[in-house]
């Protein structure tokens, strides 16, 4: 728990700036500068819980995809400010109306005195694996039910692969690593002590690539908690 407890700290220095917006956007009563300041405190910060999710991915140049991630609780920065590091996984397929641009802008490079040739550049993959790192101002409903807004920073690491394209300067265009941003609503449903069923949507921009997806998972929380709220008491 040592290790723990010093990532929470180090991901707690991180997180302030991100904190400071969400308890700014979203106050439970007007606050000063000063006041909000005070809410901030890393005494909160150790690992909470672990969250699977599993969902549906959307994207502006892909087709539709299957999206699963894991997602780690290094509890409160804030009174309703909780902390979430993650990572997530998907790979898909460019659509074909961006297939079909690309190979458009191939043919204008390609030298064809005849003009009779063709090409065909078949399906191309991108995977995608993120590291996030997320704020998340909670809403108490219920004793049981918490829903949550959430922004946050994440890096994404993305490969290109495909028949037609594998060890050539088009794969390696697509082998890319990229900063984004997102921001997530949902909703944390508590089905025995320990246990949350959750639900949410998560919007994704980030250059070369702008995602939408919709996540349904579980989570595990550690130690004893308070309904929905996911305090500890």
């Amino acid at each position: 728990m040592i290790g723990f407890t010093k990532m929470a700290r180090r991901l707690g220095g991180w997180a302030v700036s991100l904190a400071a917006i969400l308890l700014t956007a979203y106050p439970p009563s007007r606050l000063s500068a000063q006041e909000v300041l005070n809410q901030f405190s890393y005494d909160e910060l150790r690992f909470s819980g672990v969250q699977l999710d599993l969902g549906a991915l959307g994207s502006s140049q892909l087709q539709g995809a299957v999206v699963g991630g894991i997602r780690l609780d290094y509890g409160r920065i804030a009174p309703r400010v909780r902390v979430l590091a993650g990572l997530s996984y998907f790979r898909s397929a460019f659509d074909k109306d961006s297939r079909t641009r690309f190979e458009e802008r191939l043919r204008n490079v390609v030298i064809d005195p005849s003009g009779d040739d063709t090409i065909r550049v078949g399906r191309i993959f991108w995977s995608d694996l993120t590291a996030d790192l997320d704020l998340q101002y909670v809403l108490p409903q219920s004793p049981t039910v918490t829903t949550y807004l959430g922004a946050g920073a994440g890096v994404h690491v993305r490969n290109g692969s495909g028949r037609a394209i594998n060890g050539t300067f088009v794969e390696d265009a697509l082998d890319e690593i990229s900063a984004a941003l997102n921001a997530t609503l949902g909703v944390e449903i508590q089905v025995a002590p320990q246990w949350r069923f959750t639900v949410d949507g998560r919007g994704v921009v980030s250059s070369g690539l702008s995602t939408v997806s919709l996540r349904a998972g579980v989570m595990y929380r550690l130690g004893k908690q308070e309904g929905g709220s996911g305090a500890r008491e």
